[in-house]
């Protein structure tokens, strides 16, 4: 984990500096200034017009009642991709024009993903939802019965209840 932490923040930028360096002998420091205001500008443009895409499809989706996953995975992506645009560098510029071009994101995407399934089902990547405060295990605003609860008691019921439990919306009086 170090490791990695050691290479984003260290290894990275003295290579990015480098390559910045190199291309300034090769072209002359203004156009290279250039090149990366040029693509600073163009990145912040294309992470407002896709997110502006994502956010509009999450908002279609969620309206008819779907899960917007596949527009959430977007909306996180064009967000790493616009902030990496921020960064001058070269490779961070195309790590994050590909994170904000839909056909490279995708695929980034699913890479990702795998990625990440291989690791759930090796036990090298963990998992860990994390609700409010007493919300219970379920996560879903239920409690757990008490301990002292007949077996098969809904939630939230209290010891010796055999009334149901409320409907969602319903006004209880007690």
């Amino acid at each position: 984990m170090f490791a990695r932490l050691g290479c984003l923040f260290v290894v990275v930028p003295l290579l990015e500096l480098a390559l910045l360096v190199q291309v300034g002998r090769w072209i002359g420091v203004l156009p290279t200034v250039g090149i990366v205001a040029v693509t600073g500008l163009l990145g912040a443009w294309l992470a407002r017009t896709q997110g502006l895409r994502a956010l509009t499809e999450l908002q279609a989706q969620t309206a008819k009642g779907q899960i917007p996953a596949q527009a959430m995975l977007d909306g996180a992506a064009i967000l790493v991709g616009g902030i990496v645009l921020l960064t001058p560098g070269i490779l961070s510029d195309l790590l994050g024009f590909a994170l904000l071009l839909p056909p490279t994101r995708r695929r980034l995407q699913r890479w990702a993903v795998e990625r990440m399934a291989r690791g759930i089902r090796s036990g090298t990547v963990n998992v860990t939802f994390m609700g409010m405060h007493g919300m219970g295990s379920h996560g879903m605003g239920m409690r757990n019965p008490p301990p002292d609860a007949p077996p098969g008691a809904p939630p939230g019921a209290p010891p010796g209840s055999d009334d149901p439990p409320p409907r969602p919306g319903e006004i209880i009086q007690r």
